[in-house]
């Protein structure tokens, strides 16, 4: 079975999930900002608040769950391309029991260490971004365990020890000082482009990776063949 072929659907299928989700809530904006029906009557209001800023903050934070929705669907579809790898080679699938203390930094990072002692792998070669792909993993527990103000999603202490810099943040807060005090933990923000990138480094880890299983796997069906 071609794995790949199957992590690749999951994928083609995230891309077009965030555009036609994110549709409705990018239009209600652009409508707002620009004055179009049915926001182009603003009601009379003495508050000094922008015109329609419920209806924008709204949008916002809707477009936002769809980006979390995005990465939780990536986090699994590259958990089960693992998993999937994991009990095509083992009968008894063996990397969570073996590998008990590089699962407890994440999945990603205790399939690395497992396969790469399985598959005779060196890591280094893989062109996908192996952060960018744990970060996703941690966006998603973030998402999932996230606290009734859906709007304020912020990165926990843990999280900015491993990456001072993360990858999912508010455009501001890109390239901010990560020794600086700071009272406030930065903002998960899931936009487009993030979302797109980190799809495309997961492609890249399950293309490479597959090939180079498969290599193993007849580099040992010849060795047997030969002797």
């Amino acid at each position: 079975m071609d794995v790949y072929f199957f992590f690749k659907q999951r994928t083609d299928l995230i891309r077009h999930f965030y555009d036609a989700a994110s549709a409705p809530f990018v239009e209600t904006k652009r409508c707002i900002r620009n004055t179009l029906p049915p926001f182009d009557d603003p009601p009379y209001d003495d508050s000094g608040e922008p015109a329609f800023l419920s209806e924008w903050l709204q949008a916002d934070v809707e477009h936002e769950l769809v980006g979390r929705a995005a990465v939780s669907m990536l986090s699994e579809a590259l958990k089960q391309f693992f998993v999937m790898w994991e009990r095509r080679t083992w009968a008894k699938p063996p990397c969570a029991k073996c590998f008990k203390k590089a699962f407890e930094s994440g999945f990603i990072a205790g399939y690395v260490e497992c396969f790469a002692g399985g598959f005779d792998l060196d890591w280094s070669t893989c062109p996908a971004d192996l952060d960018v792909l744990k970060q996703v993993v941690l966006a998603r527990n973030r998402a999932q365990h996230s606290d009734l103000v859906l709007d304020h999603l912020t990165h926990d202490e843990k999280s900015l020890q491993a990456y001072p810099r993360p990858f999912f943040v508010l455009p501001e807060d890109e390239g901010l000082d990560p020794t600086a005090t700071n009272f406030l933990s930065p903002t998960i923000h899931i936009s487009r482009e993030k979302v797109l990138e980190a799809v495309e480094h997961a492609e890249r880890l399950a293309s490479w990776l597959q090939q180079k299983i498969e290599e193993h796997r007849y580099l040992k069906w010849a060795n047997r063949q030969a002797t």
